[in-house]
Protein backbone atom coordinates (compact mmCIF):
# COMPACT_ATOMS: atom_id res chain seq x y z
CA UNK A 1 0.00 0.00 0.00
CA UNK A 2 1.81 3.07 -1.25
CA UNK A 3 -0.27 5.80 0.36
CA UNK A 4 -1.68 4.88 3.75
CA UNK A 5 -4.46 7.24 4.69
CA UNK A 6 -7.37 6.60 6.97
CA UNK A 7 -9.69 6.56 3.97
CA UNK A 8 -7.97 3.64 2.24
CA UNK A 9 -6.96 1.97 5.50
CA UNK A 10 -10.30 1.88 7.28
CA UNK A 11 -12.64 1.94 4.28
CA UNK A 12 -10.59 -0.29 1.97
CA UNK A 13 -12.78 -3.31 2.46
CA UNK A 14 -15.23 -2.11 -0.15
CA UNK A 15 -13.01 -3.58 -2.85
CA UNK A 16 -13.30 -6.96 -1.18
CA UNK A 17 -17.09 -7.11 -1.49
CA UNK A 18 -18.33 -10.29 -3.12
CA UNK A 19 -21.90 -9.78 -4.26
CA UNK A 20 -24.71 -7.28 -3.80
CA UNK A 21 -27.09 -7.74 -0.89
CA UNK A 22 -29.16 -4.58 -1.33
CA UNK A 23 -29.06 -1.30 0.52
CA UNK A 24 -30.67 0.34 3.50
CA UNK A 25 -33.44 2.69 2.48
CA UNK A 26 -32.31 5.93 0.91
CA UNK A 27 -33.44 7.68 -2.25
CA UNK A 28 -32.52 5.57 -5.25
CA UNK A 29 -31.35 2.62 -3.15
CA UNK A 30 -32.99 -0.78 -2.64
CA UNK A 31 -35.28 -0.96 0.36
CA UNK A 32 -34.43 -2.56 3.70
CA UNK A 33 -36.55 -5.66 3.14
CA UNK A 34 -33.79 -7.34 1.13
CA UNK A 35 -31.24 -7.23 3.93
CA UNK A 36 -32.89 -9.59 6.45
CA UNK A 37 -33.25 -12.29 3.78
CA UNK A 38 -29.57 -11.97 2.95
CA UNK A 39 -28.66 -12.05 6.60
CA UNK A 40 -30.80 -15.13 7.15
CA UNK A 41 -29.11 -16.84 4.23
CA UNK A 42 -25.73 -16.20 5.81
CA UNK A 43 -26.58 -17.68 9.19
CA UNK A 44 -25.03 -20.96 10.15
CA UNK A 45 -26.37 -22.98 13.05
CA UNK A 46 -27.27 -20.94 16.11
CA UNK A 47 -24.54 -18.33 15.74
CA UNK A 48 -25.61 -15.06 14.16
CA UNK A 49 -22.84 -13.63 11.97
CA UNK A 50 -24.56 -10.21 11.76
CA UNK A 51 -25.91 -9.30 15.21
CA UNK A 52 -25.24 -5.59 14.65
CA UNK A 53 -27.64 -5.41 11.71
CA UNK A 54 -30.90 -6.34 13.42
CA UNK A 55 -32.62 -6.55 16.79
CA UNK A 56 -31.62 -3.66 19.06
CA UNK A 57 -29.02 -2.62 16.47
CA UNK A 58 -31.30 -2.53 13.40
CA UNK A 59 -30.22 0.55 11.43
CA UNK A 60 -32.76 3.30 10.88
CA UNK A 61 -33.80 3.41 7.23
CA UNK A 62 -35.09 6.97 7.04
CA UNK A 63 -34.80 10.38 8.63
CA UNK A 64 -37.79 11.34 10.77
CA UNK A 65 -39.08 14.60 12.20
CA UNK A 66 -41.86 14.49 14.79
CA UNK A 67 -43.34 17.30 16.89
CA UNK A 68 -45.14 17.46 20.26
CA UNK A 69 -44.11 14.00 21.36
CA UNK A 70 -46.35 12.09 23.77
CA UNK A 71 -45.03 11.83 27.33
CA UNK A 72 -45.77 9.53 30.23
CA UNK A 73 -45.08 11.37 33.49
CA UNK A 74 -43.78 14.93 33.70
CA UNK A 75 -40.70 16.44 32.11
CA UNK A 76 -38.98 18.80 34.58
CA UNK A 77 -39.61 22.32 33.28
CA UNK A 78 -36.02 23.35 33.95
CA UNK A 79 -34.78 20.96 31.24
CA UNK A 80 -34.32 23.40 28.39
CA UNK A 81 -32.13 22.04 25.63
CA UNK A 82 -31.42 19.08 23.37
CA UNK A 83 -30.45 15.53 24.27
CA UNK A 84 -28.26 14.23 21.43
CA UNK A 85 -26.72 10.82 20.90
CA UNK A 86 -25.00 9.30 17.88
CA UNK A 87 -23.96 5.91 16.58
CA UNK A 88 -23.16 3.94 13.42
CA UNK A 89 -26.14 3.63 11.08
CA UNK A 90 -25.10 2.03 7.81
CA UNK A 91 -26.46 3.59 4.63
CA UNK A 92 -26.49 1.78 1.28
CA UNK A 93 -25.00 -1.52 2.46
CA UNK A 94 -24.04 -3.73 -0.48
CA UNK A 95 -22.48 -6.71 1.27
CA UNK A 96 -22.63 -7.37 5.03
CA UNK A 97 -19.48 -9.51 4.78
CA UNK A 98 -17.47 -6.44 3.76
CA UNK A 99 -18.93 -4.17 6.40
CA UNK A 100 -17.98 -3.44 9.99
CA UNK A 101 -20.41 -2.04 12.55
CA UNK A 102 -17.99 0.63 13.75
CA UNK A 103 -17.70 2.00 10.18
CA UNK A 104 -21.40 2.63 9.70
CA UNK A 105 -22.28 6.18 8.72
CA UNK A 106 -23.02 8.31 11.77
CA UNK A 107 -26.62 9.19 12.58
CA UNK A 108 -27.49 11.66 15.36
CA UNK A 109 -30.75 11.29 17.30
CA UNK A 110 -32.05 14.32 19.17
CA UNK A 111 -34.97 15.40 21.37
CA UNK A 112 -35.71 19.06 22.13
CA UNK A 113 -37.10 19.69 25.62
CA UNK A 114 -38.60 23.04 26.70
CA UNK A 115 -41.19 24.19 29.28
CA UNK A 116 -42.10 20.65 30.29
CA UNK A 117 -42.69 19.57 26.68
CA UNK A 118 -40.88 17.40 24.17
CA UNK A 119 -41.03 19.76 21.21
CA UNK A 120 -39.46 17.50 18.62
CA UNK A 121 -37.49 14.41 17.74
CA UNK A 122 -35.12 14.27 14.77
CA UNK A 123 -32.63 11.76 13.43
CA UNK A 124 -30.15 12.80 10.76
CA UNK A 125 -27.22 11.21 8.98
CA UNK A 126 -24.05 13.27 9.16
CA UNK A 127 -23.53 14.59 5.62
CA UNK A 128 -20.06 13.55 4.63
CA UNK A 129 -19.37 13.75 0.90
CA UNK A 130 -20.14 10.04 0.54
CA UNK A 131 -23.41 10.26 2.49
CA UNK A 132 -24.54 13.28 0.49
CA UNK A 133 -23.85 11.36 -2.72
CA UNK A 134 -25.82 8.32 -1.52
CA UNK A 135 -28.75 10.58 -0.61
CA UNK A 136 -28.59 12.38 -3.95
CA UNK A 137 -27.79 15.71 -2.32
CA UNK A 138 -25.15 18.32 -3.15
CA UNK A 139 -22.06 18.53 -0.96
CA UNK A 140 -21.29 22.28 -0.81
CA UNK A 141 -17.94 22.08 0.98
CA UNK A 142 -14.46 20.93 0.08
CA UNK A 143 -14.23 17.36 1.35
CA UNK A 144 -11.49 16.80 3.94
CA UNK A 145 -8.73 14.35 3.09
CA UNK A 146 -10.10 11.74 5.52
CA UNK A 147 -13.77 12.48 5.09
CA UNK A 148 -16.16 10.34 7.14
CA UNK A 149 -19.69 10.59 8.54
CA UNK A 150 -18.50 10.68 12.16
CA UNK A 151 -20.39 8.15 14.28
CA UNK A 152 -18.84 8.00 17.75
CA UNK A 153 -19.64 11.12 19.79
CA UNK A 154 -21.51 14.40 19.58
CA UNK A 155 -20.45 17.28 21.85
CA UNK A 156 -21.05 20.97 22.33
CA UNK A 157 -18.14 23.38 22.68
CA UNK A 158 -18.33 27.16 22.73
CA UNK A 159 -21.77 27.13 21.09
CA UNK A 160 -20.80 24.66 18.38
CA UNK A 161 -22.22 21.13 18.19
CA UNK A 162 -19.76 18.69 16.63
CA UNK A 163 -19.94 15.04 15.59
CA UNK A 164 -16.65 13.29 16.31
CA UNK A 165 -14.60 10.31 15.13
CA UNK A 166 -11.10 9.14 16.01
CA UNK A 167 -7.99 8.55 13.93
CA UNK A 168 -8.33 11.05 11.12
CA UNK A 169 -11.65 12.69 10.31
CA UNK A 170 -12.13 16.27 11.41
CA UNK A 171 -15.38 17.15 13.21
CA UNK A 172 -18.58 18.00 11.39
CA UNK A 173 -20.65 20.91 12.69
CA UNK A 174 -24.37 20.35 13.27
CA UNK A 175 -27.10 22.98 13.34
CA UNK A 176 -29.97 23.54 15.73
CA UNK A 177 -32.12 21.00 13.87
CA UNK A 178 -29.25 18.50 13.39
CA UNK A 179 -28.54 19.59 9.82
CA UNK A 180 -24.89 19.26 8.80
CA UNK A 181 -23.12 22.61 8.53
CA UNK A 182 -19.82 21.29 7.15
CA UNK A 183 -16.42 20.06 8.34
CA UNK A 184 -14.76 22.05 11.11
CA UNK A 185 -11.03 22.54 11.69
CA UNK A 186 -11.19 24.91 14.68
CA UNK A 187 -10.66 28.01 12.62
CA UNK A 188 -7.88 26.49 10.54
CA UNK A 189 -5.84 25.52 13.60
CA UNK A 190 -6.34 21.72 13.41
CA UNK A 191 -3.64 19.84 11.54
CA UNK A 192 -3.95 16.08 11.25
CA UNK A 193 -6.29 13.72 13.06
CA UNK A 194 -8.85 14.39 15.75
CA UNK A 195 -10.49 12.18 18.38
CA UNK A 196 -13.88 10.82 19.41
CA UNK A 197 -13.31 11.42 23.13
CA UNK A 198 -12.44 14.95 24.16
CA UNK A 199 -12.20 16.14 27.77
CA UNK A 200 -13.36 19.61 28.74
CA UNK A 201 -11.86 21.21 31.85
CA UNK A 202 -14.50 23.72 32.87
CA UNK A 203 -12.29 25.56 35.37
CA UNK A 204 -9.48 26.08 32.84
CA UNK A 205 -11.89 26.52 29.90
CA UNK A 206 -9.82 24.07 27.85
CA UNK A 207 -10.86 21.23 25.55
CA UNK A 208 -8.28 18.42 25.45
CA UNK A 209 -7.78 15.63 22.90
CA UNK A 210 -5.41 12.71 22.30
CA UNK A 211 -5.20 11.97 18.57
CA UNK A 212 -3.62 9.10 16.66
CA UNK A 213 -3.18 8.05 13.03
CA UNK A 214 -2.08 4.77 11.39
CA UNK A 215 1.09 6.18 9.83
CA UNK A 216 2.33 8.25 12.79
CA UNK A 217 5.20 7.22 15.06
CA UNK A 218 3.60 9.25 17.85
CA UNK A 219 0.27 10.41 19.24
CA UNK A 220 -0.64 14.04 19.83
CA UNK A 221 -2.07 15.90 22.78
CA UNK A 222 -4.07 18.93 21.67
CA UNK A 223 -5.32 21.81 23.80
CA UNK A 224 -8.15 23.95 22.40
CA UNK A 225 -8.28 27.18 24.38
CA UNK A 226 -11.02 29.70 25.17
CA UNK A 227 -10.82 31.14 21.66
CA UNK A 228 -11.84 27.80 20.16
CA UNK A 229 -8.50 27.24 18.43
CA UNK A 230 -5.81 24.59 18.89
CA UNK A 231 -3.40 26.50 21.11
CA UNK A 232 -0.87 23.76 21.87
CA UNK A 233 0.19 20.43 20.35
CA UNK A 234 2.49 17.96 22.10
CA UNK A 235 3.85 14.90 20.29
CA UNK A 236 4.26 11.76 22.38
CA UNK A 237 6.46 9.06 20.78
CA UNK A 238 4.89 5.57 20.77
CA UNK A 239 5.69 2.33 18.96
CA UNK A 240 3.46 0.18 16.72
CA UNK A 241 0.75 2.82 16.05
CA UNK A 242 -1.59 1.86 18.92
CA UNK A 243 -5.33 2.52 18.93
CA UNK A 244 -6.00 5.18 21.60
CA UNK A 245 -9.76 5.36 21.77
CA UNK A 246 -9.97 7.36 25.00
CA UNK A 247 -7.78 9.04 27.63
CA UNK A 248 -8.17 10.80 30.97
CA UNK A 249 -7.50 14.25 32.37
CA UNK A 250 -6.65 15.52 35.85
CA UNK A 251 -5.82 19.03 37.04
CA UNK A 252 -2.10 18.27 36.66
CA UNK A 253 -1.84 15.49 34.07
CA UNK A 254 -3.02 14.14 30.75
CA UNK A 255 -3.35 10.36 31.24
CA UNK A 256 -2.39 8.42 28.09
CA UNK A 257 -3.38 4.76 27.62
CA UNK A 258 -0.95 2.81 25.44
CA UNK A 259 -2.74 -0.54 24.98
CA UNK A 260 -1.75 -3.66 23.01
CA UNK A 261 -4.19 -3.00 20.13
CA UNK A 262 -1.99 -1.81 17.26
CA UNK A 263 -2.18 -1.08 13.55
CA UNK A 264 -1.58 -4.05 11.21
CA UNK A 265 -0.39 -2.93 7.77
CA UNK A 266 -0.80 -6.44 6.33
CA UNK A 267 -4.41 -6.53 7.46
CA UNK A 268 -4.97 -3.11 5.87
CA UNK A 269 -3.52 -4.34 2.56
CA UNK A 270 -5.80 -7.39 2.73
CA UNK A 271 -8.84 -5.12 3.04
CA UNK A 272 -9.73 -5.83 6.66
CA UNK A 273 -12.30 -3.16 7.58
CA UNK A 274 -10.65 -2.31 10.91
CA UNK A 275 -6.95 -3.28 10.61
CA UNK A 276 -6.09 -3.13 14.32
CA UNK A 277 -5.10 -6.33 16.13
CA UNK A 278 -4.24 -7.51 19.61
CA UNK A 279 -0.45 -7.41 19.85
CA UNK A 280 1.08 -9.56 22.59
CA UNK A 281 4.47 -7.96 21.92
CA UNK A 282 3.25 -4.44 22.65
CA UNK A 283 3.43 -3.69 26.40
CA UNK A 284 0.45 -2.18 28.19
CA UNK A 285 1.36 1.05 29.92
CA UNK A 286 -0.11 4.30 31.23
CA UNK A 287 1.60 7.64 30.72
CA UNK A 288 1.29 10.86 32.72
CA UNK A 289 1.97 13.97 30.64
CA UNK A 290 2.25 17.09 32.85
CA UNK A 291 -0.23 19.73 31.71
CA UNK A 292 2.32 22.37 32.76
CA UNK A 293 4.89 20.85 30.40
CA UNK A 294 7.58 18.20 30.66
CA UNK A 295 8.24 14.59 29.62
CA UNK A 296 5.75 11.72 29.91
CA UNK A 297 6.25 9.38 32.84
CA UNK A 298 5.24 5.79 31.99
CA UNK A 299 3.85 3.11 34.31
CA UNK A 300 3.47 -0.58 33.52
CA UNK A 301 -0.18 -1.69 33.35
CA UNK A 302 -1.95 -5.03 33.56
CA UNK A 303 -1.80 -6.69 30.11
CA UNK A 304 -4.72 -8.98 31.00
CA UNK A 305 -7.34 -6.32 30.32
CA UNK A 306 -8.19 -3.85 27.58
CA UNK A 307 -8.91 -0.29 28.65
CA UNK A 308 -12.20 0.87 27.12
CA UNK A 309 -13.69 4.16 28.39
CA UNK A 310 -12.90 6.72 31.08
CA UNK A 311 -15.39 7.55 33.80
CA UNK A 312 -13.15 10.27 35.26
CA UNK A 313 -9.73 10.90 36.80
CA UNK A 314 -8.30 13.19 39.47
CA UNK A 315 -5.18 14.03 41.47
CA UNK A 316 -5.03 12.91 45.10
CA UNK A 317 -1.85 14.15 46.68
CA UNK A 318 0.96 11.89 45.47
CA UNK A 319 -1.37 9.60 43.55
CA UNK A 320 -3.51 9.81 40.42
CA UNK A 321 -6.85 7.99 40.38
CA UNK A 322 -8.49 6.83 37.13
CA UNK A 323 -11.91 5.13 37.01
CA UNK A 324 -12.68 3.32 33.75
CA UNK A 325 -14.31 0.31 32.09
CA UNK A 326 -12.22 -2.57 30.76
CA UNK A 327 -12.64 -5.76 28.78
CA UNK A 328 -10.68 -8.93 29.59
CA UNK A 329 -7.80 -9.33 27.16
CA UNK A 330 -7.23 -10.06 24.38
CA UNK A 331 -9.68 -7.71 22.69
CA UNK A 332 -10.34 -8.02 18.95
CA UNK A 333 -11.54 -4.78 17.30
CA UNK A 334 -11.91 -6.31 13.84
CA UNK A 335 -14.25 -9.10 14.95
CA UNK A 336 -15.97 -11.08 12.19
CA UNK A 337 -16.81 -8.08 10.04
CA UNK A 338 -20.14 -6.29 10.33
CA UNK A 339 -20.77 -7.74 13.78
CA UNK A 340 -18.07 -5.57 15.27
CA UNK A 341 -15.45 -6.54 17.84
CA UNK A 342 -14.92 -9.72 19.84
CA UNK A 343 -14.15 -9.90 23.55
CA UNK A 344 -13.34 -12.65 26.04
CA UNK A 345 -16.03 -11.31 28.33
CA UNK A 346 -18.07 -8.27 29.22
CA UNK A 347 -16.61 -4.95 30.43
CA UNK A 348 -16.41 -4.10 34.13
CA UNK A 349 -15.69 -0.97 36.16
CA UNK A 350 -12.09 -0.69 37.39
CA UNK A 351 -9.83 1.83 39.11
CA UNK A 352 -6.17 2.58 38.63
CA UNK A 353 -4.28 4.19 41.49
CA UNK A 354 -0.94 5.51 40.24
CA UNK A 355 1.61 5.98 43.02
CA UNK A 356 3.90 8.80 41.90
CA UNK A 357 6.33 8.42 44.80
CA UNK A 358 7.03 4.72 44.24
CA UNK A 359 6.39 4.49 40.51
CA UNK A 360 3.66 1.85 40.76
CA UNK A 361 0.22 1.34 39.30
CA UNK A 362 -2.39 -0.67 41.20
CA UNK A 363 -5.66 -1.97 39.72
CA UNK A 364 -8.85 -2.40 41.73
CA UNK A 365 -12.08 -3.97 40.46
CA UNK A 366 -14.90 -1.63 41.54
CA UNK A 367 -17.85 -3.55 40.11
CA UNK A 368 -17.77 -6.88 38.28
CA UNK A 369 -21.24 -6.57 36.73
CA UNK A 370 -21.32 -6.01 32.93
CA UNK A 371 -21.39 -2.27 32.14
CA UNK A 372 -20.08 0.26 29.67
CA UNK A 373 -20.23 3.91 28.58
CA UNK A 374 -19.42 5.39 32.01
CA UNK A 375 -20.22 9.07 32.54
CA UNK A 376 -19.67 11.64 35.25
CA UNK A 377 -21.10 15.09 35.86
CA UNK A 378 -19.33 17.06 33.13
CA UNK A 379 -18.32 19.96 35.38
CA UNK A 380 -16.22 17.49 37.41
CA UNK A 381 -14.08 16.19 34.56
CA UNK A 382 -10.46 16.21 35.88
CA UNK A 383 -11.70 16.85 39.47
CA UNK A 384 -12.56 14.46 42.28
CA UNK A 385 -15.96 12.89 41.78
CA UNK A 386 -18.25 10.84 43.99
CA UNK A 387 -20.86 9.57 41.55
CA UNK A 388 -20.68 7.87 38.18
CA UNK A 389 -23.27 6.43 35.79
CA UNK A 390 -23.02 3.42 33.47
CA UNK A 391 -25.29 1.35 31.22
CA UNK A 392 -25.74 -2.36 30.70
CA UNK A 393 -27.59 -3.88 27.75
CA UNK A 394 -27.96 -7.63 27.31
CA UNK A 395 -28.16 -7.21 23.53
CA UNK A 396 -24.75 -5.54 23.52
CA UNK A 397 -23.08 -8.36 25.42
CA UNK A 398 -24.75 -11.01 23.26
CA UNK A 399 -23.47 -9.27 20.15
CA UNK A 400 -19.91 -9.27 21.55
CA UNK A 401 -19.84 -13.06 21.32
CA UNK A 402 -16.62 -14.35 22.80
CA UNK A 403 -13.90 -15.82 20.63
CA UNK A 404 -13.74 -18.96 22.75
CA UNK A 405 -17.43 -19.66 22.17
CA UNK A 406 -18.45 -19.06 25.78
CA UNK A 407 -21.56 -16.84 25.78
CA UNK A 408 -21.11 -13.58 27.67
CA UNK A 409 -22.91 -12.89 30.93
CA UNK A 410 -26.34 -11.43 30.14
CA UNK A 411 -28.01 -12.38 33.42
CA UNK A 412 -27.77 -8.81 34.70
CA UNK A 413 -30.10 -7.78 31.88
CA UNK A 414 -30.84 -4.16 31.00
CA UNK A 415 -30.18 -1.37 33.47
CA UNK A 416 -28.64 1.96 34.30
CA UNK A 417 -26.23 1.97 37.25
CA UNK A 418 -25.40 4.81 39.62
CA UNK A 419 -22.12 4.32 41.49
CA UNK A 420 -21.31 5.96 44.82
CA UNK A 421 -17.52 5.83 44.57
CA UNK A 422 -17.03 7.41 47.99
CA UNK A 423 -19.10 4.95 50.03
CA UNK A 424 -18.84 2.05 47.60
CA UNK A 425 -22.54 1.49 46.94
CA UNK A 426 -24.60 1.24 43.78
CA UNK A 427 -28.19 1.90 42.78
CA UNK A 428 -29.63 0.05 39.80
CA UNK A 429 -32.56 1.17 37.68
CA UNK A 430 -33.68 -1.97 35.87
CA UNK A 431 -35.54 -2.22 32.59
CA UNK A 432 -37.54 -5.19 31.26
CA UNK A 433 -36.33 -7.88 28.91
CA UNK A 434 -35.66 -6.61 25.39
CA UNK A 435 -35.40 -3.04 26.71
CA UNK A 436 -31.69 -2.22 26.36
CA UNK A 437 -30.53 1.13 27.68
CA UNK A 438 -28.04 3.39 25.96
CA UNK A 439 -25.47 5.61 27.65
CA UNK A 440 -26.88 7.81 30.42
CA UNK A 441 -25.94 11.50 30.46
CA UNK A 442 -26.18 13.48 33.71
CA UNK A 443 -27.85 16.90 33.57
CA UNK A 444 -27.47 19.08 36.70
CA UNK A 445 -30.52 20.69 38.27
CA UNK A 446 -30.69 24.47 38.40
CA UNK A 447 -29.27 25.66 41.69
CA UNK A 448 -28.44 22.12 42.78
CA UNK A 449 -26.39 21.93 45.98
CA UNK A 450 -24.99 18.40 45.68
CA UNK A 451 -23.11 16.53 42.97
CA UNK A 452 -26.01 14.22 42.14
CA UNK A 453 -28.78 16.83 42.21
CA UNK A 454 -30.06 16.46 38.67
CA UNK A 455 -31.26 14.00 36.08
CA UNK A 456 -30.01 11.00 34.11
CA UNK A 457 -31.20 10.89 30.50
CA UNK A 458 -30.96 7.86 28.20
CA UNK A 459 -32.63 6.28 25.20
CA UNK A 460 -34.28 2.96 26.12
CA UNK A 461 -36.01 0.58 23.73
CA UNK A 462 -39.67 -0.22 24.41
CA UNK A 463 -40.48 -3.65 22.90
CA UNK A 464 -44.21 -3.12 23.33
CA UNK A 465 -44.14 -0.22 20.86
CA UNK A 466 -41.17 -1.35 18.81
CA UNK A 467 -39.75 2.13 19.38
CA UNK A 468 -37.51 4.02 21.79
CA UNK A 469 -38.26 6.27 24.75
CA UNK A 470 -36.17 9.08 26.14
CA UNK A 471 -36.17 8.13 29.82
CA UNK A 472 -35.60 10.84 32.45
CA UNK A 473 -34.59 9.66 35.93
CA UNK A 474 -34.15 11.70 39.10
CA UNK A 475 -30.52 11.01 39.95
CA UNK A 476 -31.18 11.32 43.70
CA UNK A 477 -34.07 8.82 43.47
CA UNK A 478 -32.45 6.56 40.94
CA UNK A 479 -34.44 3.37 41.46
CA UNK A 480 -37.83 5.11 41.44
CA UNK A 481 -40.06 5.08 38.34
CA UNK A 482 -38.88 7.54 35.68
CA UNK A 483 -39.98 11.14 36.05
CA UNK A 484 -40.88 10.99 32.37
CA UNK A 485 -40.76 8.76 29.33
CA UNK A 486 -40.79 10.66 26.05
CA UNK A 487 -42.21 8.32 23.41
CA UNK A 488 -40.28 8.59 20.16
CA UNK A 489 -41.87 7.71 16.81
CA UNK A 490 -39.43 4.88 16.08
CA UNK A 491 -36.48 2.87 17.39
CA UNK A 492 -33.08 4.32 18.22
CA UNK A 493 -30.44 1.66 17.50
CA UNK A 494 -27.96 0.90 20.24
CA UNK A 495 -24.99 3.10 19.55
CA UNK A 496 -22.29 5.13 21.20
CA UNK A 497 -22.06 8.50 22.96
CA UNK A 498 -23.93 11.74 23.35
CA UNK A 499 -24.43 14.97 25.26
CA UNK A 500 -26.95 17.32 26.79
CA UNK A 501 -26.81 20.64 24.94
CA UNK A 502 -28.49 23.37 27.04
CA UNK A 503 -30.39 26.08 25.21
Amino acid sequence: MTHLTRRNVLRGSGAAAVGAFGGLGAPGLPGPSRLPRAVAAERSGRRDPYPFLHGAFTPATEEVTAFDLPVTGRIPRELDGRYLRTGPNVLGLEDPRAHHWMLGEGMVHGVRLRDGRAEWYRNRWVRSAAVAAKLGEPYPWQAPADDFANNTHVISHRGRVMSLQESGPMPYLLGEELQTLGPYDFGGSLSGAFTAHTKYDEAADELHAITYYPTWDHVRHLVIDHTGRVARTTRIPVADSPMMHDFALTERYVVVFDTPVTFDAAAAQAGVPVPYVWNDHHPARVGLLPRAGGPVRWFEADPASYYSHTLNAYDDGRTVTVDFTSFPAPFYPAGRGCDGPFALGTPRLDRWTIDLAHGRLRTLRIDDRPQEFPRVRESLVSRRHRYGYAATAAAMWSAYETVDGVPPDTAFGNALIKHDLLRGGTEVHRFPKDSPASEAVFVPAEGGRTEDDGYALAYVHDPRRGAADLVILAAQDFTAPPLARVHLPGPVPLGFHGSWVPA
